[in-house]
């Protein structure tokens, strides 16, 4: 039973959690957010959301869960529960269930486009075929159709579903901490292989290269200080904070509920949190963007990254790049991808342990049927998320599990913690037993500062108007002309903006509006699921104390 778990070493308890912060997002999001976002000037707004949110809420994540175990519950609904004595609390905590069961599914499937890519690069597929056109045909978007059950990539995603089931039914110290302690020492050694190998490209030494990579890291890191007064870079700093750091979720809550009641969490949670900074920032800002610049040169890096994501250069671009390597170009791409499969396979099964620990402490189900209904709950949802990923149901899956549901449930524990929990109790239980001296300055910050800053970016999220301009959107509301929302926005998304909304075409064919409406449909069944289940779960517990 979940309880009577515990973590094997400090050492791998950290490992555990900066690999669950540790995702796709540092290689393939985060330098393409700085790049677009003032460069090195980016940094001031990331560092200042780290310190005022990103840690904050470290601390109080850790505290919660740490708490949440004493009395047993090693899952969201029954620490929140336990933070005060009001019955509703227990729901705030649905979104640890719901948030980790739907993230897994569609994480799940872009881990296994990573293991493909890894064994594609190994046998040689992109020294014949473009990464370009293989990615198409193997994700189902070349048949034209919005419904497409492409084999191979359902095949990946089927094998690695299985690995993820499998290490999560060993436990803890056998299963979740080994994977941690072999996949992090990798992916940090894969990573500054390549960082190094691909900073030594040299124009007119190495094959291909026509440019610097140093160009690309000075795209990324050449300071553009007229970012800093546009509210999108610390919208985009706040959020990248949020992704990066996998708060909001209620990982980090499950697997600070295995630690003892004296054990440290303020000197864990801090290395967690800046070990996957390093990553991030050192590692993340110096592959992808700078190999990309030697060979294709810096205006069409820049072309490719104009969306804030490295997605295009690093699935489409960079495996045929590493052909120019020689004998290490299949061996360059397996670590490309293997380090991208260790970063989102120590994320997805951060995901499974909160939904197994619910179904065991609350339902008194065996951890290795709980990781087989897991197991199940996410290959369900995740045939989804591969049947219709042309329609769009992983963008679906990815904005409102994986960005809104997160901001909502941050800034709900945020004020739970601060005002309900207390602060007295709370800043008690994050100092208890600590290893480093807490500045005493963050109990302001975490009852303070912390819910205001996070409750900005939840309205910036919901507000964000056409093309970013707030000043143009302040000024059209005030004279009249109304407020013109950002398609990205959550009001945007809502209300379809920019798009025909239509469920079938003129000849009859159904319409990406439709996958989107059907997507949000399951997933609100999902999440009342899960609502039920928790209340289900209380019922029965009621049942036996009378």
């Amino acid at each position: 039973m979940a309880r009577g778990e515990s973590w094997g070493t400090r050492v791998g308890l950290v490992l555990a959690m900066a690999g669950n912060a540790v995702g796709l997002g540092n290689f393939l999001r985060f330098p393409a957010q700085a790049a677009q976002n003032g460069g090195g000037a980016f940094l001031i707004p990331y560092l200042i959301s780290f310190v005022l949110m990103g840690i904050p809420l470290l601390w109080v994540e850790w505290a919660i869960g740490r708490h949440g175990g004493q009395f047993g519950h090693h899952s969201a609904p029954g620490m929140f529960d336990r933070l005060g004595k009001r019955k509703w609390l227990k729901y705030l905590g649905v979104f640890g269930l719901f948030t980790n069961l739907t993230v897994a599914a569609y994480y799940c499937y872009l881990e296994s486009w990573t293991l493909a890519y890894v064994w594609h690069s190994l046998v040689g597929t992109f020294q014949s075929t473009s990464a370009a056109e293989f990615l198409p045909r193997y994700l189902g978007q070349h048949e034209g159709s919005f419904f497409a059950l492409p084999g191979e990539a359902f095949f990946w995603f089927l094998l690695t579903l299985a690995l993820n089931t499998w290490i999560l039914s060993r436990g803890l110290a056998k299963g979740i901490e080994l994977a941690a302690k072999i996949g992090m020492p990798l992916l940090l050694i894969f990573a500054a292989i390549l960082a190094i190998r691909g900073l030594a490209l040299e124009p007119g030494v190495d094959p291909g290269v026509t440019q610097s990579p140093f160009e690309g890291l000075n795209f990324v890191w050449n300071p553009n200080l007229s970012g800093l007064t546009n509210p999108n870079t610390w919208l985009a700093a706040a959020g990248q904070i949020f992704f990066t750091l996998s708060v909001g979720m209620g990982s980090i809550h499950c697997y600070a509920s295995y630690v003892r009641k004296r054990q440290d969490i303020a000197l864990n949670a801090a290395s967690a949190g800046w070990m996957n900074e390093f990553v991030e920032v050192v590692l993340g800002g110096t592959l992808l963007i700078p190999i990309a610049t030697a060979y294709l040169g810096l205006a069409a890096v820049q072309q490719s990254t104009a969306g804030g994501s490295g997605f295009g250069l690093g699935f489409l671009t960079l495996p045929t790049l590493f052909n120019n390597w020689g004998w290490f170009a299949p061996i360059a791409g397996a670590m490309w991808f293997g380090l991208l499969f260790f970063a989102g396979i120590t994320s997805s099964l951060a995901m499974g342990q909160p939904v197994m620990a619910f179904f065991e402490d609350e339902y008194r189900v065996s951890r290795v049927r709980s990781a087989v209904l897991f197991g199940l709950g996410t290959l369900l949802l995740g045939f989804w998320c591969v049947w219709l990923y042309p329609g769009g149901s992983f963008d679906e899956f990815d904005f409102w599990t994986g960005t809104f549901s997160l901001v909502v449930f941050a800034l709900g524990e945020a004020f739970i913690f601060a005002y309900i929990f207390g602060m007295e109790k709370g800043w008690e239980e994050i100092t208890r037993g600590s290893d480093m001296k807490v500045p005493r300055i963050f109990r302001f910050i975490i009852q303070y500062v912390t819910p205001v800053f996070i409750l900005v970016v939840f309205v910036g999220a919901m507000f964000n108007p056409a093309g970013g301009d707030w000043a143009g959107a302040f000024s059209s509301l005030l004279s009249g002309g109304g407020w013109s929302f950002d398609p990205g926005s959550v009001i945007g998304r809502v209300l379809h903006t920019g798009v025909d909304y239509a469920w079938f075409d003129d000849t009859g064919k159904a319409t990406k509006v439709m996958v989107q409406d059907l997507t949000r449909i399951l997933l609100m069944l999902v999440f009342s699921l899960c609502t039920w289940l928790v209340w289900n779960a209380w019922r029965n517990k009621e049942r036996r104390a009378a």
